[in-house]
Parts: C-alpha cells; structure tokens; sequence
C-alpha cells in the first residue's frame, strides 16, 4: 500500500472488468478504500479481486448486470452487508455504438440506453441513502458519486447521435444532482475524458470499426491510458470536504 487517505472507506466502481473500471478499482485500492468491483464478466472480476488483494488492498467481487434495476439495488445491499457502509460511488460502466441514424440498429440505441443512463440511474438512486449516512458520520464527513461521461456529453458528431444522446443525459443528471445534494457533503462530479485506450470500439460492428479506423480520432498519435482517468478520479474523490469538483474534462495533448 502507498497512501491511507481512503482508510476505513468503501467505494463501488461499476464496468470494474476492464479499462478505466479496473484502473480506477486499483488505485482507489492503494489509497486504502475496499472496494466492490461491478460488472458481468465475473472471471475478471475474480482476477481483479485477486490482483488487488495481492499488492495489500481488500476488494470485493459482485457480478451483475445494472441494466436490471433489481440486481442493481442488490448489488449495493450486498455492499451495505457484507461492507457496512458506502463511501464512494464511481459510475463508469459504459457502451458506444456508432453508426448514422437512418442505418443504425434501434436494438444499440436501446442497449446504450439501458448501460449508459439506465444503469447510473439504478445505482445511484441505490447508494444515495447510504453516501448520505456517510457524509454524516466522522470517518471523513463527506461522500462522492463520480459518473464518467466523456467528450461526446460536450460535443456532437455525425455517427454518434445516440451516444452523444446518452453522455449528454448524463451530464445534464449528474448536474442537476449536483445542485440537490452536494450541500449535504455528497460530492457529486462529471468526469469527460477525450480518446482513451479502452474496449469501447470493440463493441462496434466491423463497417463501425473500419471507419473509425482512418477517422481523425484514431489517428491521435498517444491517446490517454485508463490510468491517466483513474488519475482524476482519485483526484476528485480525495479533496478536502471544503472542496467539490464539479467536472472534469480530461484530453490526451495531441487531441485537445
């Protein structure tokens, strides 16, 4: 372990399998948070668990799909269980499905709906309650939710239409939140990244990805890391309670 300034805390990062999940998981780890990693592919899970238990810090595994409102909300109570408390919620979990609006199938609108809003909005209606104990209790007298956006909540562009919709949705809650609750010490923050080197395009079909392939955006010569994000991240979560960052808008140098 290098630092303690999370000591006795405990977070919940969801899309924790892979990417900036696992990046953000790991160093919330060494900063002495547990953590309860969420996400569907329960081997990296197990692996993630592992790996982090290995280098000294405690985690803990929960496979489920947040698109289910109910396996969102056990997710959370499982944490409340075995856990005792939450501390720290990072919404991360997220799909981008490119295509031009009059081809793209309503099926990838549908399930870029249910990872990228729904699912936010189950775990965080969820854990609200027991951020809002934990910004009362001594431990730190303050709570964070960080929901990860990206540049496409600030800038449209052909293609991206639906996607654009979804992280647009969430900068707009996460906002409006924002204004509700952060006077009670749960910190509420957008965190926008541009070009990361992540799985996201994978998800795309292979016209999706060949056109992305000769794009501006894949011609950036050093794109941001997942832990480059996971760097902001913790950036946020361990301000002084005095201080609260609303967004953040992180870039590679070669895109900004």
């Amino acid at each position: 372990m290098t630092q303690d300034k999370l000591t006795g805390t405990v977070a919940i990062v969801t899309g924790a399998s892979s990417g900036i999940g696992e990046a953000t998981a790991k160093q919330l780890a060494e900063l002495g948070a547990t953590v309860a990693v969420v996400a569907r592919r329960e081997g990296r899970l197990h692996a993630l668990v592992t790996e982090i238990e290995a280098a000294g810090g405690s985690a803990l595994a929960l496979t489920a799909d947040i698109t289910d409102r109910m396996q969102a909300e056990r997710a959370v109570q499982t944490v409340i269980d075995r856990l005792g408390r939450l501390d720290i919620l990072i919404n991360n979990a997220g799909l981008m499905l490119l295509g031009p609006v009059a081809d793209q199938d309503v099926e990838e609108w549908e399930r870029m709906i249910a990872v990228n809003q729904n699912g936010l909005l189950f775990m965080t209606k969820a854990a609200l309650p027991h951020l809002l104990a934990a910004a009362e209790d001594e431990l730190r007298a303050v709570a964070d939710i960080v929901n990860i956006s990206s540049i496409a909540g600030r800038q449209a562009w052909a293609n991206f239409a639906a996607y654009n919709m979804t992280k647009f949705g969430v900068n707009g809650f996460t906002e409006a939140l924002r204004q509700e609750i952060t006077k009670k010490h749960v910190r509420v923050g957008v965190l926008e990244p541009g070009a990361v080197e992540t799985e996201l395009i994978s998800h795309n079909n292979d016209t999706v990805k060949d056109a992305l392939a000769v794009s501006d955006a894949e011609s950036i010569p050093e794109k941001l890391q997942p832990e480059d994000i996971a760097e902001s991240i913790v950036y946020m979560v361990t301000r002084h309670r005095r201080s609260s960052i609303a967004e953040l808008w992180a870039m590679p140098t070669s895109q900004a």
